[in-house]
């Protein structure tokens, strides 16, 4: 699709891969609305942006999301674009009494329930632009998970298998398009707890959803993602092989 010119939502843009993702598509000659729950992150990130805009509110809230749309759709009506990379994630061992149960309701809240429910607000506006995009931030995570983040992997699985659903209900709408992310671990603040230090830069992530959106390709590993999107590729193709033999 084009990637210049959108106008384009990102949550958790105040930050991280976020606002990385904001540099580089507003350097890209397209508009760009950040939406945090800090009002003074969300000032810091908007004086790197010039001309950029920002909603404060907390995606993970029902009325918050309802509001953020309908801001969305009536002060930004030519928004086209919407980036959902807000995400929450806790750091634990499941031996240690930590209430697991609590800690996972706030990440598939945040992680997978939000995201369907603002992009069921916003799908319908999209639908009315000549072209327009729901970008899913997604995560390695999604291909295993990990002791020191035990319920975050079975977030980001969650919400692969609705973006591949999404992705399959609007294939026949040409003028939406459905994306998917995969970073790995990214050297961001949201990070630092599990090393964070050790990742990638959080503009690399961005570099490579420019080349998707640029060449359509919905499905956009980062990194050493790379490696695990190709074997499973593989198998899934060899398996397909060997069914119609």
């Amino acid at each position: 699709m084009k990637t210049t010119g959108n106008t384009i939502f990102i949550s958790g843009g105040s930050a991280g891969i976020g606002l990385a993702i904001a540099k580089k598509l507003h350097a890209e000659g397209n508009k760009i609305i950040i939406n945090g729950r800090n009002e003074e992150r969300l000032q810091k990130a908007l004086s790197e942006l010039d001309g950029a805009a920002a909603i404060v509110g907390d995606l993970a809230n029902e009325s918050d999301r309802i509001k953020i749309a309908d801001e969305l759709k009536n002060k930004y009506s030519d928004v086209n674009i919407i980036i959902n990379n807000a995400g929450a994630a806790f750091g634990y061992l499941l031996s240690e009494q930590t209430n697991a149960l609590e800690k996972a309701q706030i990440e598939m809240n945040v992680n997978y329930f939000a995201i369907i429910h603002f992009n069921e607000l916003m799908i319908p506006h999209l639908l009315q632009k000549q072209e327009a995009a729901v970008v899913n931030i997604s995560s390695l995570a999604v291909y295993g998970s990990h002791k020191f983040l035990p319920t975050y992997g079975a977030t980001k699985a969650a919400l692969h298998s609705y973006t591949v659903a999404l992705r399959y209900t609007y294939e026949e709408q040409k003028n939406l398009q459905i994306y998917e992310v995969y970073p790995p671990l990214t050297n961001t603040e949201f990070s630092s707890y599990i090393g964070g230090e050790n990742g990638i830069p959080p503009s690399e992530v961005a570099d490579e959803l420019l080349i998707g959106l640029k060449d359509n390709l919905f499905d956009i590993p980062v990194g050493e993602t790379k490696i695990y999107a190709a074997a499973v590729g593989e198998a899934m193709a060899k398996i397909a092989s060997q069914a119609n033999h």
